[in-house]
Protein backbone atom coordinates (compact mmCIF):
# COMPACT_ATOMS: atom_id res chain seq x y z
CA UNK A 1 0.00 0.00 0.00
CA UNK A 2 2.84 1.76 0.40
CA UNK A 3 3.43 2.50 -3.32
CA UNK A 4 0.19 3.29 -4.36
CA UNK A 5 -0.17 6.28 -1.12
CA UNK A 6 3.38 7.16 -0.95
CA UNK A 7 3.35 6.43 2.66
CA UNK A 8 2.29 3.63 5.17
CA UNK A 9 -1.01 4.27 6.99
CA UNK A 10 -1.26 4.08 10.81
CA UNK A 11 -3.29 2.78 13.20
CA UNK A 12 -4.66 6.55 13.96
CA UNK A 13 -5.23 6.87 10.18
CA UNK A 14 -7.64 4.09 10.54
CA UNK A 15 -9.34 5.20 13.88
CA UNK A 16 -9.80 8.46 11.72
CA UNK A 17 -11.47 6.80 9.10
CA UNK A 18 -13.75 5.05 11.28
CA UNK A 19 -14.84 7.73 12.93
CA UNK A 20 -15.43 9.61 9.92
CA UNK A 21 -18.02 6.60 9.18
CA UNK A 22 -19.85 6.38 12.37
CA UNK A 23 -20.14 10.20 11.93
CA UNK A 24 -21.56 10.16 9.06
CA UNK A 25 -24.15 7.18 9.64
CA UNK A 26 -25.49 8.74 12.73
CA UNK A 27 -26.42 11.74 10.81
CA UNK A 28 -28.21 10.11 8.25
CA UNK A 29 -29.78 8.49 11.37
CA UNK A 30 -30.53 11.93 13.04
CA UNK A 31 -32.10 12.66 9.32
CA UNK A 32 -34.35 9.91 8.80
CA UNK A 33 -35.60 10.55 12.32
CA UNK A 34 -36.75 14.25 11.56
CA UNK A 35 -37.98 13.35 8.37
CA UNK A 36 -40.42 11.23 9.88
CA UNK A 37 -41.20 12.75 13.20
CA UNK A 38 -44.23 14.53 11.17
CA UNK A 39 -45.97 11.22 10.15
CA UNK A 40 -44.94 9.76 13.40
CA UNK A 41 -46.91 12.71 15.61
CA UNK A 42 -49.80 12.38 13.44
CA UNK A 43 -50.35 8.80 13.64
CA UNK A 44 -50.06 8.78 17.12
CA UNK A 45 -52.43 11.36 17.43
CA UNK A 46 -54.59 9.64 15.24
CA UNK A 47 -54.91 12.49 12.88
CA UNK A 48 -57.51 11.69 9.93
CA UNK A 49 -54.60 12.92 7.23
CA UNK A 50 -51.64 10.96 8.72
CA UNK A 51 -50.30 9.49 6.12
CA UNK A 52 -50.56 13.23 3.83
CA UNK A 53 -49.06 14.31 7.28
CA UNK A 54 -46.06 11.59 6.59
CA UNK A 55 -45.68 12.25 2.96
CA UNK A 56 -45.40 16.01 3.56
CA UNK A 57 -42.99 14.94 6.06
CA UNK A 58 -40.59 13.42 4.19
CA UNK A 59 -40.92 15.32 0.78
CA UNK A 60 -40.30 18.76 2.37
CA UNK A 61 -37.15 17.69 4.09
CA UNK A 62 -35.01 19.27 1.53
CA UNK A 63 -36.89 22.53 1.33
CA UNK A 64 -37.80 22.39 5.04
CA UNK A 65 -40.74 24.91 4.80
CA UNK A 66 -43.10 21.72 3.91
CA UNK A 67 -41.81 19.93 6.90
CA UNK A 68 -42.51 22.94 9.42
CA UNK A 69 -45.95 22.91 7.83
CA UNK A 70 -46.24 19.17 8.30
CA UNK A 71 -45.07 19.17 11.79
CA UNK A 72 -47.84 21.62 12.32
CA UNK A 73 -50.15 20.26 10.49
CA UNK A 74 -49.60 17.23 12.85
CA UNK A 75 -50.31 18.95 16.05
CA UNK A 76 -54.15 20.73 14.12
CA UNK A 77 -57.06 20.07 16.17
CA UNK A 78 -58.38 16.28 14.84
CA UNK A 79 -62.30 16.90 15.21
CA UNK A 80 -63.41 15.80 11.89
CA UNK A 81 -67.37 16.37 10.22
CA UNK A 82 -67.71 14.51 7.53
CA UNK A 83 -71.20 14.13 6.25
CA UNK A 84 -70.34 11.17 4.62
CA UNK A 85 -70.56 9.26 7.91
CA UNK A 86 -71.59 9.30 11.13
CA UNK A 87 -69.11 10.17 13.93
CA UNK A 88 -69.10 6.44 15.39
CA UNK A 89 -67.89 5.06 11.58
CA UNK A 90 -65.76 7.81 10.95
CA UNK A 91 -63.24 6.78 14.09
CA UNK A 92 -63.66 3.31 13.17
CA UNK A 93 -62.43 4.13 9.15
CA UNK A 94 -59.75 6.44 11.12
CA UNK A 95 -58.41 3.71 13.31
CA UNK A 96 -58.27 1.41 10.18
CA UNK A 97 -55.91 3.84 8.41
CA UNK A 98 -53.84 4.65 11.67
CA UNK A 99 -53.33 0.77 11.95
CA UNK A 100 -52.20 0.30 8.45
CA UNK A 101 -50.05 2.97 8.27
CA UNK A 102 -48.16 1.53 11.35
CA UNK A 103 -48.39 -1.69 10.48
CA UNK A 104 -50.48 -3.01 13.15
CA UNK A 105 -52.83 -5.98 13.51
CA UNK A 106 -56.55 -4.53 12.65
CA UNK A 107 -58.63 -4.13 15.92
CA UNK A 108 -61.12 -6.95 16.37
CA UNK A 109 -64.49 -6.23 15.77
CA UNK A 110 -66.87 -8.22 18.26
CA UNK A 111 -69.73 -8.03 15.79
CA UNK A 112 -67.78 -9.78 12.69
CA UNK A 113 -65.70 -12.28 14.91
CA UNK A 114 -61.95 -11.43 15.53
CA UNK A 115 -59.76 -10.38 13.21
CA UNK A 116 -62.39 -8.68 10.64
CA UNK A 117 -62.08 -5.46 9.46
CA UNK A 118 -64.90 -3.31 10.53
CA UNK A 119 -68.06 -2.94 7.71
CA UNK A 120 -67.27 0.02 5.44
CA UNK A 121 -69.90 2.75 5.22
CA UNK A 122 -72.57 2.02 2.34
CA UNK A 123 -72.24 -1.35 2.55
CA UNK A 124 -74.98 -4.21 3.25
CA UNK A 125 -74.83 -5.63 6.61
CA UNK A 126 -77.57 -8.67 6.00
Amino acid sequence: MTGLLGFELSFWDYITFLSIFVVVAAFLVVVVLIAGLPGRIAIARKHPEAEAVKLMGWAGLLPVLPWIQAFIWAFKPTDVVDIRRFPKQEQEAITEEIARLSGADLPQNPENGPGTKPPKSGENQA
